[in-house]
């Protein structure tokens, strides 16, 4: 395996495995998806959107997965238990790791599949992206959890 695909394989399941924590540190599931003033998306739904998000940009797209997105409901599905947010966790790590693992390094200076942006950009440029936007949420996560 490419050294950059294996690091960028090793940050995403990382964080994934720091995502999977945080729900299971909830007390319960109404604290999941408790909302104070000025929080608009609870734990649970940023669960929801980053399982989406790497499902779909790493598994369906550059895996052919099959897996299909909603968004939309990434962000209006209430109150799924902690339980059944962390098997979609387990589910997205495991596309992650199958989809990496096979990955030829050489599409990572090619334009990435799909387009995203306006701009162009790589897959290596776009799998950064993807890291950091879980790691974005993954502290939007954590002090949701500790705030609630």
């Amino acid at each position: 395996m490419n050294h950059f695909i294996n690091d960028i394989s090793k940050l995403i399941l990382r964080d994934l495995d720091a995502l999977e924590k945080e729900i299971s540190l909830y007390p319960n599931t109404q604290s999941i998806w408790a909302v104070k003033d000025g929080i608009k998306n609870p734990a649970g739904n940023l669960a929801l959107h980053l399982c989406g998000n790497l499902q779909h940009y790493i598994g369906a797209v550059l895996g052919k997965t099959g897996y299909v997105r909603d968004r939309p409901k990434e962000f209006s599905l209430k109150d799924i238990s902690a339980r059944d947010l962390v098997l979609e966790i387990i589910t997205t790590k495991h596309a992650v790791r199958s989809t990496l693992a096979k990955l030829d390094s050489s599409i990572l200076d090619k334009d990435y599949p799909e387009k995203v942006f306006d701009y162009p950009m790589t897959t290596q440029y776009f799998l950064i992206h993807l890291s950091a936007h879980l790691g974005y949420h993954l502290g939007q996560v954590n002090y949701h959890r500790r705030m609630i």
